[in-house]
């Protein structure tokens, strides 16, 4: 099979396409997926750049998300047959299994049918995201109907799915964002406020929204420099979750004086740590999902597909910034 194949960190020019052996069924609950699409995330870009997250591999596929056919099931296999579309957000982190390939396989636990009404491309594009999301709002933050969210982020990956899954449980949203096409997109998606931090102070816009209380959930999906600056804007006892790591230098007094709950999500954990209960809970939340797709509620946007050959562009492309939505790769 074709495969984009890792041989060591580096820039995306370390990212070949080779042949590889199909791989096979194992385990009697395995099934046999023939990929359609990939999606590609940030952590991909992650791993090729510094190494893989799976100790002693240094060669990888990369690729988390995957979207495609089932092609051959195990002896124990019972949720699904040959022939049945599914999506799944598995693999990737190290090693030969990654859906940056024309095959994977992965157990029947892991996969959920694909949503009627998205295209491969858009399957493959949504997993991480979407169980990013939910695991930041539900289960870290514990959202609630009628409470005001900041999204940092909101064109994003990440956020654009939030921005939506807040609106769902009836959550009202600000967001910030960096240009005049953002704005729009996300207004679209649900946002009550559009703020474009180069232009406008979220503070000020944030003090006005709230009447001076603060916000009571934030979500950070951009770094350190504004997991700090959100602390002061938070509401007494808020929840502030960030999906990446909040370096060292925390006001730890504001927090505490705010009585702060401050929550880390990283979806990936599940699948680094074996946890089979945290992987069916994710599972879950794929489901649940899908029911909000097919039924008009929530879309995924996909700003570019690649074909698979061209995994190092993709990977420029979402390096350089600035990315409405997703970026997909594209096996036919």
């Amino acid at each position: 099979m074709k495969a984009i194949q890792m041989r060591e960190p580096g820039t995306p020019d370390v990212l070949a396409l080779v042949e590889l052996a199909r791989p096979e069924i194992q385990s009697a609950t395995e099934v046999l997926v023939r990929l359609e699409a990939a999606g590609v995330n940030p952590v991909d870009t992650k791993i090729r750049s510094r190494g893989t997250l799976i100790p002693d591999t240094l060669t990888a596929v990369l690729g988390c998300d995957g979207a495609g056919v089932i092609e051959a099931v195990g002896a124990d296999v019972t949720r699904f047959q040959p022939g049945d579309a599914v999506w799944f957000c598995h693999g990737g982190l190290g090693g030969p299994h990654g859906n940056d390939a024309e095959y994977i396989v992965v157990d029947e636990t892991i996969a959920q049918p694909k949503p009627a009404a998205l295209e491969f491309a858009e399957a493959a594009a949504a997993p991480l995201v979407l169980i990013t999301a939910w695991e930041a709002l539900f289960d870290r933050a514990g959202l609630r109907e009628g409470q005001r969210v900041l999204i940092h982020g909101g064109a994003g990956g990440v956020g654009h799915v939030a921005i939506q899954l807040a609106r769902l449980a009836g959550a009202r949203v600000a967001t910030t964002i960096s240009s005049a096409e953002k704005a729009s997109f996300v207004h679209e998606l649900g946002a009550e406020y559009a703020i474009n931090y180069r232009e406008e102070s979220l503070r000020d816009v944030l003090a006005d929204w709230t009447q001076g209380e603060g916000v009571d959930v934030a979500l950070d999906t951009v770094g350190p420099a504004v997991f700090r600056e959100t602390i002061p804007l938070m509401a007494v006892y808020g929840d502030l979750v960030s999906i990446l790591d909040p370096g060292p230098e925390l006001d730890l007094k504001e927090i505490r004086n705010r009585n702060l709950r401050i929550s880390l999500e990283l979806m990936l954990t599940p699948q680094l740590k074996g946890l089979s209960a945290a992987l069916a809970h994710q599972g879950e939340i794929l489901r649940r999902c899908g029911e909000y797709i097919d039924a008009g509620e929530l879309r995924i946007h996909v700003a570019e597909r690649f074909p698979l050959a061209q995994a190092a562009a993709a990977h420029r492309r979402l390096e350089a910034g600035g990315t409405l939505g997703k970026l997909v790769l594209t096996m036919n």
